[in-house]
């Protein structure tokens, strides 16, 4: 299998690691292959991949989109460095409020599954990185819903107090006004 699928302290984000198949020219990987993700019970249909490329210090998250528009991602950094974080927002969860983060590079083969439940969001380390997501729905802007970064109620270990937000990052409510899973 080219995949090593590692349970996360939050059990159902799931850190992925693709084996890397290097040779003169340079390498190749699989990002996703549905019959090995489905072997560990990832049966996500990904219809929607975007991509975003970002500079040192931007913050993009914590973002989610409302029921009935959920989406689980697959996250993979295809170039430079992010720390990637998802935050458990479902309330009859024994994690409700809880987060993971996995550092993501173009160089590690990494990539963070995260269920429809949880908020996701990145910061960029390196100079710059271009990330891409897999979406098991299509984006919903009426669904479009979020946490801001900084809740001291979960206490992200995030390696700077100042990011480069967006307008939208930075006015979203704290986890107390947000809007929650059942």
């Amino acid at each position: 299998m080219p995949f090593i699928f590692k349970k996360s302290s939050l059990p159902e984000v799931i850190l992925v690691e693709s084996k890397i198949f290097p040779d003169e020219r340079g390498n190749f990987f699989e990002m996703h292959k549905k019959s090995d993700f489905e072997k560990v019970g990832i049966k996500e249909e990904f219809v929607q991949t975007s991509v975003s490329h970002s500079k040192k210090n931007v913050l993009r998250g914590l973002h989610f989109q409302k029921s009935p528009h959920g989406q689980a991602k697959l996250i993979m950094a295809a170039s430079g460095r992010i720390l990637d974080i998802a935050v458990d927002m479902r309330k009859s969860s024994p994690n409700f409020g809880k987060w993971v983060g996995e550092e993501l590079s173009g160089s590690n083969s990494r990539m963070l599954y995260i269920p429809t439940g949880f908020a996701h969001g990145f910061l960029c380390l390196s100079d710059e990185a271009v990330v891409v997501y897999k979406m098991s729905r299509e984006y919903s802007p009426e669904s479009d819903a979020g946490v801001v970064w900084n809740d001291p109620r979960f206490g992200i270990g995030w390696p700077t107090k100042d990011p480069i937000l967006s307008k939208k990052d930075a006015t979203l409510p704290k986890f107390e006004k947000a809007f929650y899973f059942d």
